[in-house]
């Protein structure tokens, strides 16, 4: 085999150019998905206080429904990962957000950071699944589903052990409907109000916006 014959295959095997880059995290990437992060966290210690008038009464009305409040603490990583586009975005909003939250302090503490990094794995996971090329509405609503049942299993596990099945069930759909609509909804159409103003014009949501609004 000549040179140029193993050349061609090494070239013919390598990574396309172009998909590196689009994988690559610039600086900007960086530099956004932490402002979403911290900017997130703090809508997440509001929800820590508000959502208490909304849980008790849920909970006192069927047990386990208490988790339809759940999409409140989910929407971090799937908003941040909607703008980036990029391997690790879902994971890294939902972490930022939940150390935020945790650093101004809540009643869970440390596990918040926990939850976190569960929860934005869960996100994380359905975009990888669709290797980070579908940005569209259904992905984003599994995503939040998939963060909601990641939130269900985490919680049951450390704050409901050895509960029912039918709290077991209850709670984990309600986990899921949240996340489906709280952190799957609300996150895309809130992307697609961003990217319409012109702030998103250096990130692929914003280049959409425009041929959206050139039709």
């Amino acid at each position: 085999m000549t040179s140029s014959q193993t050349s061609a295959r090494a070239d013919a095997s390598a990574p396309a150019p172009r998909t590196v880059s689009r994988l690559r995290w610039r600086v900007i990437d960086i530099v956004v998905a932490s402002v979403l992060g911290v900017a997130s966290g703090l809508v997440f210690v509001l929800w820590n206080i508000a959502s208490n008038p909304i849980s008790a009464p849920l909970s006192a009305l069927l047990p386990g429904l208490q988790a339809l409040v759940g999409g409140g603490w989910l929407f971090a990583g799937v908003l941040t990962a909607l703008v980036i586009r990029k391997p690790g975005a879902a994971l890294y909003g939902e972490l930022i957000a939940a150390v935020v939250s945790a650093l101004v302090g809540n009643q869970w503490g440390i596990l918040t950071i926990e939850s976190g990094i569960v929860q934005g794995l869960g996100a994380e996971i359905v975009f990888a699944i669709f290797l980070y090329r579908r940005w569209n509405l259904p992905v984003a609503i599994l995503a939040g589903a998939v963060s909601g049942l990641a939130l269900a299993i985490n919680d049951l596990i450390l704050w409901y052990p050895g509960s029912a099945a039918p709290f077991i069930a209850i709670y984990t759909v309600s986990a899921i409907v949240s996340g489906a609509i709280l952190a799957g909804v609300l996150p895309w159409f809130v992307v697609r109000w961003i990217a319409a103003t012109g702030a998103l014009s250096r990130f692929a949501a914003g280049r959409e916006a425009r041929v959206r609004d050139a039709r």
